[in-house]
């Protein structure tokens, strides 16, 4: 196409260099090692205070140790506005954690999409709110409730509080008769018992909206995320088809209302945390599910991460959906906050765009003939496909790139504090020593996982695990001429006991025992490169963020770094 010098003016320009696709180009100086590039990421395994509520300084390490004082070693930002989150007071996560790892460079996320859209008001109005249009206008003609299904906290990973709380505010100045809320209790990006604060407030705010007679707006179910609906990567379809049933049908244990249903699950056992609570629904007077979800309904998804609304999702849209019996499947508008999966088109409505997330690092290697390798248990499978590879579920080329995905156990993670680490060492070790990789990915669940739980000796274990299977890593890297890149997405098992702000001191419980955190830390993760036969290294002022390590793969692979790309922070010595 020949471009007019009139229409070719610098803006323009710009456009079209923007535009054309990344391409990687050798590196001036640097041929790149001989063998692979390996990164291993220690899912929520960050830098703690080095005190009896960090579960990664108690536990036994020799093979960090050993790296942190061998090799070059730093510390990477995994939280707030460094992986696109609205403030530096928001924790990371495994979505963004890996979106940054993959990408080389920043974009805004879904927490902070969503909150500038409710901010404009661009869900609600203009060219943009097509999909929130057409969900108030099916339930004006059909009286049925709009019914609005997620994460009822503020931890701001899956969902918020205040974006629920936007739409009901909207929808009140729409009119909008009937509202009904399916909430799923959290206790993990927040407090383990903090359930009760966030019923609370939202049942104030439903109750202030029924005062008026024009308005009946109620908490219809209920369940704890990690016992129903939120499921992820068909780990557990149980999971989903239990919220299924609540949700939908009104079929699980009937309480007058959600602080009820709290209350007793607690008295049943008083160390429950809210994420393992057994799902219920709110009756009315005569004993009837005050909203099952029935025709001519409209329903929102009001978590904007992906990876545990998908299941849900599938349920509501698929045709020809097939991983549990749904019985009578209502005739709903669905929608979720965003679109999960831009691949697959889960789901096919969605209120807020997610981030367009191209050219990242596998899509540039694939581009350049790289073989390519990512491994993980099921739990964190998609985080080093998924996630890493921009919110794409497919392959950039079949012929290059190796997914490997080893079955998650199904049990209580406290339990198995190892996980599948030793059998994901096992499959990487034969894929390295027989394949021809030149980068691949792997992702060691424990640290995140068994953190979640609140358990701080068993994350000890968790840990003690990891470090093991590092050290079965270290040799073949010697002997395959490679790298091996060890870092983490965000922290978690760092900090294992809540912390007042104000004092630094940790938070006793009414017993006087230290009381357990199971959300994620702000804490900064390691970072650590161990190259045998190059001498390297890496700025010890200069705060290096998660979207550093994509220049660090490949400046070690001989490719130099995209402009756009966060520079490597590698130096050859």
């Amino acid at each position: 196409m020949r471009i007019s010098k009139l229409t070719l003016t610098p803006k323009r320009l710009g456009e079209i260099i923007l535009s054309m696709p990344l391409k990687l180009k050798k590196h001036p100086t640097f041929k790149g090692i001989p063998g692979p590039v390996l990164l291993c990421v220690m899912d929520g395994v960050g830098i703690g205070r080095h005190d009896q509520a960090d579960a990664v300084y108690m536990a036994r390490t020799p093979t960090l140790d050993w790296l942190k004082m061998n090799y070059p070693t730093s510390r990477l930002i995994a939280h707030g506005k460094a992986v696109g989150m609205p403030s530096n007071s928001d924790m990371g996560n495994s979505e963004v954690g890996h979106n940054a790892l993959g990408a080389g460079r920043i974009f805004d996320q879904g927490a902070k999409l969503v909150e500038g859209s409710l901010a404009r008001s661009e869900l609600f109005e203009g060219s943009n709110a097509t999909v929130w249009k057409n969900l108030v206008s099916r339930i004006a003609k059909s009286g049925e409730p709009l019914h609005f299904i997620g994460l009822l906290s503020d931890g701001n990973v899956h969902s918020h509080i205040k974006h629920l709380f936007s739409m009901l505010h909207r929808c009140t100045f729409e009119g909008v008769k009937k509202v009904r809320l399916h909430a799923l209790l959290d206790g993990r990006d927040v407090p383990a018992q903090s359930a009760l604060q966030y019923l609370d407030e939202t049942e104030e705010i439903l109750g202030k909206i029924s005062q008026s007679s024009d308005f009946d707006y109620r908490i219809a179910s209920g369940g704890g995320r990690m016992n129903v609906t939120m499921d992820r990567y068909g780990a557990d379809w149980d999971v989903v088809e239990r919220g299924w049933a609540t949700h939908v049908h009104g079929l699980s244990k009937p309480f007058r209302s959600a602080r009820d249903a709290v209350l007793y699950f607690r008295e049943e056992n008083p160390s429950l945390g809210d994420q393992f609570l057994p799902p219920f629904v709110v009756v009315d007077d005569r004993g009837k599910p005050v909203g099952p979800i029935l025709n001519g309904a409209s329903v929102i998804c009001f978590n904007f991460r992906g990876d545990r609304a998908i299941g849900i999702s599938r349920a509501f849209e698929e045709d020809d959906f097939d991983c549990f019996e749904r019985g009578e499947i209502p005739n709903v508008a669905y929608a979720g906050m965003m679109e999960y999966d831009g691949d697959r088109k889960i789901p096919r409505n969605f209120l807020v765009s997610a981030p367009e997330i191209k050219e990242t690092l596998g899509e540039l290697l694939a581009s350049e003939g790289q073989e390519q390798l990512a491994i993980s248990e099921t739990q964190k499978f998609g985080h080093v496909t998924y996630f890493w590879n921009g919110n794409r579920s497919g392959k950039f080329d079949e012929k290059l790139e190796t997914y490997i995905e080893i079955p998650s156990d199904r049990v209580p993670f406290e339990q198995r504090p190892w996980m599948k680490s030793a059998e994901i060492t096992d499959r990487l070790i034969d894929e390295l020593q027989y394949g021809a990789f030149k980068h691949a990915r792997v992702n060691y669940a424990n640290g995140d996982m068994v953190g979640h739980t609140g358990n701080c000796e068993a994350t000890i274990l968790s840990i003690e695990s990891i470090d093991l299977q590092l050290s079965r890593l270290i040799p073949v890297i010697d002997q395959l001429q490679g790298a091996l890149i060890v870092t983490a997405d965000h922290g978690n098992a760092d900090e294992m006991l809540e912390i007042d702000e104000g004092t630094g001191r940790i938070k006793l419980d009414k017993r006087g025992d230290p009381t357990s955190r199971t959300s994620h830390s702000l804490n900064p993760v390691p970072l650590h490169v161990y190259t045998p036969g190059l001498k390297i290294g890496l700025p010890s002022n200069n705060p290096l963020g998660l979207d550093s390590i994509a220049g660090c793969i490949l400046h070690l692979l001989g490719f130099d770094n995209p402009d756009e790309y966060r520079p490597s922070p590698l130096k050859l010595l």
